[in-house]
């Protein structure tokens, strides 16, 4: 039976589909290289997307440990052949990238490149990123290059591929922001509204009960503690908005802290009602919260802007060393008869995929018209 890598149009297929899955720009990255890499079955690939300052926005590698990653230092600049790639917007195969005369050298712990293919992942005119591998698995003459035409083609199918996937991972994400900033004006609004009145209202109080200290200081005892009551209400307003705008950050504030806060602000943001409930969960790996917490965000997504529900409940709760992510609503549902049309329109394939690379399960339970419960479980460490 063979191992080696897969071939022909299900090969081809299967890493497309793989692009497809994803929305965040990070994971659409990393499948492209992986899936490359795979296909023309090559010891490295990698994509770099570029700046407007001659580096690199992202750069993603496939083939390399993270420990060799780290050793090779800062992210290349867009010189020598990368630079042709992405400004002269035209592929390369080389039989020897360091026989090249663009060839600059590489850092003292970076792996020793032989046989090259790359070529621009284009957007209409705009190039968005360089997309290449090196050291093909297979017998070469001496001074032959392992890349054949063939490859080329096929990485040229996958690079179109690419950067649609690409472009719609971006657009997703600046769909995101503007729902976020939108949320933060809103809020901006709120907070000058409620804090203005408050402070308004402190300012009256305070004249009354200044005039009133003189000739009538019980009445103006008691407008003086209305004073303390209104300031300490305005303290609270301004608590509050500041800990909804300030982002979440996961790795400062922990996975409980972040959902909590994300879940007040799509409280406040929705006419549905969404309540976080959290019991005796203690901190997960750092790949097990982020998978949790990106699979709570697609979930209260789907069930706030596709299902209708009055009601969104997340539930965090400890199971053995491990945790139990659950969203709930009363919406409308799917009917698992078109579960894998369904699958597609809610992101179930994504958030299946994240919770198996987080080493966990992705169980989803839905009837038309009477809601759906994801359930999503990681073993902890």
């Amino acid at each position: 039976m063979s191992h080696g890598p897969p071939s022909g149009l299900a090969a081809v297929s299967s890493a497309l589909l793989a692009m497809s899955r994803h929305l965040e720009v990070r994971d659409v990255l990393k499948t492209i290289v992986a899936s490359a890499r795979e296909l023309l079955d090559a010891q490295y690939a990698a994509l770099g997307v570029p700046d407007d300052h001659g580096g690199f926005a992202q750069f993603v590698v496939d083939g390399v440990s993270e420990e060799q990653w780290k050793a090779i230092g800062p992210l290349p600049r867009q010189h020598g052949i990368l630079a042709a790639m992405l400004h002269e917007a035209r592929s390369e195969r080389l039989a020897d990238v360091r026989k090249d005369p663009r060839f600059e050298g590489w850092p003292k712990a970076h792996p020793d490149l032989v046989d090259f293919l790359g070529l621009p992942i284009r957007d209409g005119d705009e190039v968005i990123g360089a997309l290449f591998l090196a050291n093909k698995n297979c017998p070469k003459p001496e001074g032959s290059c392992g890349f054949t035409a063939e490859d080329e083609e096929l990485l040229g199918i996958l690079a179109q591929h690419a950067a649609i996937a690409l472009t719609n991972a971006r657009l997703y994400e600046r769909s995101r922001e503007l729902t976020i900033a939108e949320e933060r004006s809103r809020l901006a609004h709120e907070l000058h509204d409620a804090v203005s009145q408050k402070l308004f209202s402190l300012r009256l109080t305070a004249q009354a009960a200044a005039r009133l200290v003189d000739r009538d200081p019980s009445r103006a005892k008691g407008e003086l503690h209305q004073v303390a009551v209104l300031a300490a209400e305005a303290a609270d307003e301004l608590r509050a908005a500041v800990v909804e705008l300030r982002p979440a950050d996961l790795d400062e504030d922990g996975l409980v802290a972040t959902l909590r806060t994300q879940i007040q602000v799509l409280d406040r943001a929705h006419t549905a009602r969404v309540t976080f409930a959290c019991h005796g969960v203690k901190a997960l790996p750092a790949s097990q919260e982020e998978a949790v917490l990106r699979v709570a965000q697609e979930a209260l997504h789907n069930a706030l802007r596709h299902s209708g529900a009055d009601h969104v409940d997340v539930t965090l709760d400890r199971r053995g060393g491990g945790a139990v992510l659950r969203v709930s609503d009363d919406g409308c549902g799917f009917d698992p008869q078109a579960v894998r049309r369904a699958g597609r329109h809610l992101g179930l394939v994504s958030m299946r995929d994240r919770a198996s690379g987080a080493g966990g399960t992705l169980t989803v339970e839905s009837v038309a018209g009477k809601g759906t419960t994801i359930e999503m479980e990681v073993p902890g460490g």
